[in-house]
């Protein structure tokens, strides 16, 4: 795994502090290990190669549960502190938006949270910079399959009851009017439980064809499994928070399910960055990779590339002047940043579950 660094190693160097808050622990507690263990990988790259000459990275995280007012209890801790650069890989858009103001109030750059909230995009916010496409560029290309290639007429919402949810079903309702469907019906579950029985009651009365989902990985699987077990067996669809590497292994029979990906699959990508990244973890000690760990490295990737550019002067100040504009092609992949758009890419993967469906 990831070797430890000490400060004796670096007594000539400055440190780059990185304020992360995110989930480690509970219902998606593998999302923000994870994400976590990717970034930490390419900053390992970047400290051991001196990518950074005079300067080391570090991440300093603390866990919130994927639990807003935990998210904003942390937020003001680093704040207090007062010596970090930088938010970063913070995950979940209840926990975002529980922050908003005081991010918005606060002159520190905030990068490459795990969400894909609309209302972190448009409009632009000064200090929030994005890396991965939005949900409603997920939420696109999903109705686009479920309603153009399957044809699905009815179609359920199961939607987690909080700012997340509610960000994501405004997506799916939007777009759906423009293909002149509504929801059939719409069913709500609590965050952080696997209380799904209710809304499965609803969604087999109402008989929908497809199950638009959005929550996290463990009540979807027991809403997928305990619907096959009731012979209720429609299409289910579910952006990419969901965590597919967590979610296909939990589903215990055949079941359709499609995922939105904002990353490639890494153990089938052959971009340059996807190899590299593949090198870059097996020889910290990683063999299970997976996308999520893939956008860790990414997000730490793209702040070490604009670091780059205020290598003379490396202020959370010239940070933010440079990822205005910052552009990249290296390692196969376009990332671009403008001052209207702080979102540096917009690709969308379908992920199928079952090998039946083309």
């Amino acid at each position: 795994m990831l070797s430890t660094f000490t400060y004796a190693q670096y007594n000539e160097v400055n440190l780059i502090k990185l304020a992360v808050s995110n989930v480690t622990e509970g219902p998606a507690g593998q999302i923000g290990i994870r994400l976590n263990q990717g970034a930490e990988v390419y900053f390992q790259r970047v400290n051991l190669k001196n990518e950074l000459p005079g300067y080391r990275i570090e991440m300093i995280h603390r866990n919130d549960n994927y639990e807003p007012f935990n998210t904003l209890k942390n937020t003001q801790y680093f704040l207090q502190q007062g010596d970090f650069f930088a938010f970063f890989n913070y995950v979940g858009t209840p926990t975002t938006a529980a922050i908003l103001d005081t991010i918005k109030n606060n002159k520190l750059p905030f990068l490459t949270p795990f969400t894909g909230a609309y209302f972190l995009r448009k409009p632009a916010i000064n200090n929030v910079f994005t890396l991965r496409a939005s949900y409603y560029q997920e939420v696109k290309a999903q109705l686009d399959y479920l309603i153009n290639t399957q044809g699905f007429k009815s179609i359920g919402l199961l939607i987690q009851a909080d700012d997340f949810g509610y960000a994501v079903e405004k997506g799916y309702k939007k777009i759906m009017e423009s293909y002149h469907v509504t929801p059939t019906v719409t069913a709500r579950y609590r965050r952080n439980t696997e209380d799904i029985h209710t809304a499965l009651m609803l969604l087999r009365k109402h008989k929908v064809e497809a199950v638009a989902f959005v929550g996290t990985y463990k009540p979807l699987s027991k809403l997928i499994n305990q619907a096959y077990e009731q012979d209720f067996t429609p299409f289910f669809s579910s952006v990419s928070f969901i965590s597919s590497a967590d979610l296909f292994p939990l589903l215990k029979y055949h079941s359709d399910v499609l995922v939105t990906e904002v990353f490639p699959d890494p153990n089938d990508c052959q971009k340059a960055y996807c190899r590299q990244f593949v090198e870059d973890m097996n020889a910290a000690g990683y063999v299970d990779l997976d996308r999520i760990q893939l956008e860790g490295y990414m997000n730490g990737y793209l702040f070490t590339q604009v670091a780059k550019q205020c290598i003379n002067a490396m202020t959370s100040t010239c940070f933010l002047n440079e990822i205005q504009t910052f552009s990249s092609q290296q390692l196969d992949i376009n990332i671009e940043f403008s001052p209207l758009d702080h979102q540096g890419l917009n690709n969308v993967y379908l992920n199928f579950y079952s090998s039946d469906i083309k």
